[in-house]
């Protein structure tokens, strides 16, 4: 599936206190991504206790992303970005890590996105699982990175900026969950990732040789009220994205989730969690899968491992 078919954008609006759909501080979150409600003349909306309401499409506009006064190593106010994966879903289809590279201009073994087989024995069922950087709340990369290279936005995302980065490689030593690679040589990113001026919060583009790269959460797609490129390319939702504060996540469908009744529901967990680094991903566990998940998604492992066996 072509990733422009799959390309989820959320909206956000600003609605009227009267009707009586803002308490305080709340907000509304969009609960259809490509569509407008059950008429062009209503707009659906999911409030933050999880109820769908209609209201008057007259009385909803888009409000961007970017604030004033922008700034890549603040990030946006007042929010914070987490994502869940559905491991019971993942069926290795790797369109997520092919989006990612593609976006990000990453060639060869240096894919910030990685699927892994997982098996505990013999006996036990495997399934597939995408690791990523978990844009932890507490990031031991931080505290070491000696020139301020690696930093934590007040959105919750961690990046890199290469321009700063000295490659000591200290932030990869003290991640305890090596999703962090290292440009050994001058990446072949080709002139697309060199034609904009360089941001730190659009990582990759491009990339140095001799710095550190990893997964950035996708600011630049953020910014423009769209998801991640992992979350809008992948065919079967295993991921979804969003906001913590208000308390809803979106998978590539458009279909949205209250965040803290699906992981209550699905019994969802952070890696390593007894590491106290609080990351902004979350797992749900991989139960009730289709018999042949695995099986397609071994198919594609296969393929992919003849393909960079000699990379």
């Amino acid at each position: 599936m072509e990733e422009n078919n799959q390309q989820s954008k959320r909206k956000f609006f600003e609605i009227g206190i009267k009707f009586g759909l803002i308490a305080t501080a709340g907000t509304l979150l969009a609960s259809k991504v490509f569509g407008e409600g059950k008429s062009k003349d209503t707009v659906e909306l999911m409030t933050t206790d999880g109820h769908i309401v209609q209201v008057p499409a007259s009385e909803c506009k888009d409000m961007p992303m970017m604030p004033e006064n922008y700034n890549p190593r603040q990030g946006f106010p007042n929010k914070k970005f987490v994502m869940v994966v559905d491991l019971a879903k993942c069926k290795n289809a790797l369109k997520c890590q092919e989006s990612c590279n593609k976006n990000h201009y990453i060639t060869g073994e240096n894919a910030w996105l990685k699927v892994y087989k997982m098996q505990e024995s013999e006996t036990t069922a495997p399934y597939w699982m995408p690791t990523l950087c978990q844009h932890c709340d507490k990031p031991a990369c931080v505290k070491v990175c000696p020139v301020d290279a690696t930093f934590k936005r007040e959105d919750g995302i961690v990046l890199i900026d290469n321009e700063r980065c000295i490659g000591c490689r200290f932030c990869m030593a003290a991640c305890p969950y090596s999703v962090r690679v290292f440009n050994w040589k001058e990446p072949d990113q080709g002139p697309a990732a060199h034609e904009a001026k360089y941001t730190p919060d659009y990582t990759g583009k491009p990339s140095l040789k001799g710095t550190v790269d990893k997964c950035d959460f996708c600011p630049h797609k953020i910014a423009m009220g769209e998801l991640p490129h992992c979350v809008s390319a992948c065919p079967n939702d295993v991921y979804a994205f969003g906001d913590m504060y208000e308390d809803a996540v979106t998978n590539g469908s458009g279909e949205t989730f209250k965040l803290s009744k699906l992981l209550k529901e699905r019994a969802g967990h952070r890696l390593m969690e007894g590491l106290g680094a609080e990351p902004s991903v979350f797992y749900l566990p991989p139960s009730g899968r289709e018999d042949d998940a695995f099986e397609k998604g071994l198919e594609n492992f296969n393929e992919y491992e003849s393909v960079h066996k000699n990379v």
